[in-house]
Formats: C-alpha cells, structure tokens, sequence
C-alpha cells in the first residue's frame, strides 16, 4: 500500500473516530465531554453549538460478469450547508481479489470493502463519477454490495435512507441501479 494511500486511511480512521465521539450527542448538537462530566473546562466545542447540516446521497449502478465487479457511482450534496469531505464506503459479500489496482481517490479496508473519497461538495454539488472495475476472488453466483458514507465531514444527516443502499448483484452483466 502506498504511502499516500496508508496517509488517507490513517486520516480517515481519524476523522471516524472524532465523529463517532462527536455525533454521540445527537444529531445538530455538538458534545462537550468536560461539561457532562461537569468539568466546567471546555477543551471541545460548547454545549448546543450547531452542527452543519448536509443530506448526501450516492446514485450508481453495479453489474457483475464472471468474476469482473463494476460499480460505478456518483455522490451528491442535497444540502443546506457543504460538507468539508466525504468519502464513501463499499463493502462487498464475497472477497476482492488482490493486487488490483484501484482509482486514486479510492483504498482497500480489508478484503471485503473499499473507500473512495467524494471530496468537498457544496450544497446541490455533485462529485465526479467514480468507477471500480474490480475482480472477485473466483465467480460467485451474485454478490451484495453495501453502499453508505463513511465520513462526511462531520455534518448531521437528516435523510440516511438516500446514502445507505444494498443491491443484490446478480452475474448477468446486467447494470443494477441504486
């Protein structure tokens, strides 16, 4: 792996666990952990203070054929406010094979799963289509792919429903829209 790739993961995971501490509070609401545990202290942001709020979605399609995988998508920005970054999360039913090789804004999370960075997007901005031509590890029958933003720059999400999809990818080479 790369050392620019290994640096993106590494920022990520990072960026992840912020979120995860952060977003706990609620959606909207950023948490302060000295004041609920009555520190008084304030070393993160105040009590009440407003999270941006921004409804991504993720539009695409995916075909199978033999063991050849394409998915192809797009990352959208409903708004109201943008979002500093995002990147998206496909995690997959049956393993990747190895050594492919991937498109710049995108890294291997295991055997199973890929991240790809949409990058800043502007309220109503849309990213560049990404496009994954990957090989499965032998040649399933079909396989499920799980499509969710991974991080998105620590904005509420009013509407998840239009960024968390799972498509049943049969092998016909057929394009399956989510």
């Amino acid at each position: 792996m790369g050392v620019k790739r290994k640096a993106l993961l590494v920022a990520v995971s990072a960026l992840t666990a912020v979120v995860t501490v952060v977003m706990g509070a609620g959606p909207g609401v950023a948490a302060d952990a000295d004041a609920d545990a009555g520190g008084g202290g304030g070393t993160g942001a105040d009590v009440g203070a407003v999270v941006p709020e921004a409804d991504l979605s993720h539009h695409g399609h995916a075909s199978l054929w033999s063991e050849q995988l394409t998915v192809r998508f797009e990352s959208e920005n409903h708004g109201p406010s943008a979002t500093a970054d995002a990147t998206v999360r496909l995690a997959f039913s049956v393993s990747l094979a190895a050594g492919q090789s991937l498109p710049a804004n995108c890294l291997r999370d295991g055997d199973r799963a890929v991240l790809c960075r949409a990058g800043q997007l502007r309220a109503g901005g849309r990213s560049p289509e990404t496009a994954l031509d990957l090989k499965t590890a032998g040649r399933p029958v079909e396989v499920v792919v799980h499509i969710d933003t991974h991080w998105n720059g620590g904005a509420s999400d009013p509407n998840p429903e239009n960024h968390r999809h799972r498509v049943l990818v049969p092998a016909t080479g057929d394009p399956y829209v989510f």
